[in-house]
């Protein structure tokens, strides 16, 4: 687990700055949070990220969920599903939340991403579900997320966007832009006919093959 130290916070705010120059996100709709031996950093609430320095990083202690924020500044709303997704996945160690253009699309189609790519895979199954829609920062947000993040490092919340997780922010980030990707031609795809959809057993095949080094599978 990272230390809470001025340069783990500012790699929070570098990428912050990245999905926004990569079109990503847009604007503050988005946030960032590590795991850190002292609790939850996280992006504070509707501060723009250029003008965000480490000090304006917010602590969530401990568990990050008793609501205390350590900070000159409130906590990204969506702080409660970034700490339930700690406390039940002892795996993630980073969250990235956005508000990019395909995977919102899709999420407000309230439409799981089947299996129309095998990069599907990184995300741990054979699909990547679409939570049902609840409120913004709401607790039923936090239960849906983690609803459709079981066993699975990146999901969509209904009519909202995406979540993607990782072992740490690297791998966090890069799931991030694999699911808008994925996002993205799923949609070119349906726009031109119905998608061929893999198997269960394709989709495992390219786990495991993921899994012992071949190909795209970051380490964190």
């Amino acid at each position: 687990m990272q230390k809470n130290t001025q340069d783990v916070r500012q790699t929070i705010i570098d990428a912050c700055l990245w999905m926004n120059s990569t079109g990503l996100n847009q604007g503050t709709s988005g946030n960032v949070s590590i795991r850190t031996d002292e609790g939850v950093l996280i992006t504070p609430s509707s501060l723009p990220y250029e003008d965000m320095t480490p000090a304006d990083v917010i602590l969530l202690p401990g568990d990050g969920l008793s609501g205390e924020a350590i900070g000159p500044h409130r906590p990204s709303s969506e702080w409660r599903f970034h700490a339930a997704i700690y406390k039940e996945r002892a795996d993630i160690h980073s969250v990235v939340h956005s508000h990019s253009t395909y995977a919102t699309a899709m999420s407000m189609l309230r439409r799981d991403i089947p299996s129309v790519h095998y990069m599907i895979g990184i995300f741990g199954g054979d699909s990547v579900r679409c939570a049902d829609y609840a409120h913004y920062g709401s607790q039923a947000l936090s239960d849906n997320a983690l609803a459709a993040l079981k066993d699975r490092t990146g999901c969509l919340l209904g009519t909202h966007g995406m979540i993607a997780c990782g072992g740490d922010l690297k791998q966090a980030l890069w799931r991030a832009g694999e699911l808008e990707a994925l996002c993205q031609q799923y949609h070119l795809a349906c726009s031109i006919g119905e998608p061929h959809v893999l198997t269960g057993k394709q989709v495992e095949e390219v786990r495991e093959r993921m899994e012992t080094g071949y190909g795209v599978w970051p380490k964190a």
